[in-house]
């Protein structure tokens, strides 16, 4: 099975939640306000979130005003174009410029963080670049014997320290030992936090400013791991973490296991942070770069 069809297989459970939902509430109806109403409603069921929900009513009836979506079957296309049109097209996680390229990655307890950082590791492995894994989740032992066996599986290095270690002398010891051995990768762990801890947010900050003392520009992406199937409740995360230390990209995974799966649209819409890639799978290969044309399609079709 190829991914678009993992993609498509994986959004079944969103499929049923926004589009069938929407087609029932299409069925024989004449397009008018009172049906626009409804779909907003709808949309915001879905997880879409009320500021994207609003914003694609608000364009639709606009198109309908001008006529441009007078029957139910317009509607439909004209919402595919929307809801394509909102999403950013992301870039994924490309190794560029200085060496090394150094990914922070941060998130919740549970989210499929470490085992994203493994997925994360082989494929920079497979594309034939030198990585570096840094065990900064010093709290958990069991973190860092996880990373461990990820780093074997993707033929990384790792950095470690021993249990209850700094989390930043970890990730400044990684970062240096891969400047000296002209690594091109480095992808650091850190603690599953509580969003609503402040000491661990501020330990997050100290991170940062380390990993940037050794290496100026980095780090140079700062991952946010978010699970798809707690919904709304990842935008409050993604706020925080933001507000913290300025996230850059969002890999969100779980999308095979959720009804929610309209949360990337509220995610563009109300953070304006690009979803980089989504998980439907176990496989190494079911994280992938997240392609709106792609979601939309196996949403849709």
């Amino acid at each position: 099975m190829g991914f678009f069809d993992k993609l498509k297989q994986g959004l079944a459970k969103t499929r049923k939640t926004l589009i069938e939902n929407t087609e029932a509430l299409f069925r024989g109806r004449t397009v008018d306000e009172g049906l626009l109403e409804e779909l907003e409603e709808v949309l915001i069921m879905s997880d879409v979130g009320p500021q994207a929900a609003s914003a694609i009513t608000g364009s639709l009836r606009e198109k309908v005003r001008q006529g441009k979506a007078s029957n139910t079957r317009d509607l439909k296309n004209a919402l595919k174009e929307e809801i394509r049109r909102m999403l950013k097209e992301g870039t994924g996680i490309m190794c560029a410029g200085e060496k090394p390229y150094v990914v922070l990655t941060v998130g919740v307890n549970g989210v499929g963080k470490t085992t994203t950082i493994g997925k994360l590791a082989r494929r920079f492995t497979d594309q034939g670049f030198s990585v570096t894994l840094a065990a900064a989740d010093t709290f958990r032992a069991a973190a860092i014997e996880q990373l461990e066996i990820w780093a074997q599986r993707a033929g990384a290095q790792i950095v470690k320290h021993r249990s209850g270690a700094d989390p930043a002398a970890v990730a400044f010891d990684a970062v240096a030992s891969a400047k000296a051995k002209n690594v091109d990768v480095v992808i650091i762990d850190t603690a599953g936090r509580l969003h609503t801890k402040t000491n661990l947010m501020e330990e997050l900050k100290k991170i940062k400013r380390v990993v940037s003392k050794e290496a100026p520009s980095a780090p140079h992406e700062i991952l946010l791991v978010v699970d798809a199937t707690s919904g709304q409740n990842a935008i409050n995360q993604a706020k925080i973490f933001n507000d913290a230390v300025g996230v850059t990209g969002i890999a969100l995974t779980k999308l095979d296991g959720t009804a929610k799966g309209g949360i990337i649209i509220a995610i563009n819409k109300e953070l304006n942070i690009p979803v980089k890639l989504i998980g439907v799978g176990e496989a190494v290969e079911d994280l992938q770069d997240f392609n709106p044309a792609e979601f939309v399609d196996a949403l849709f079709d």
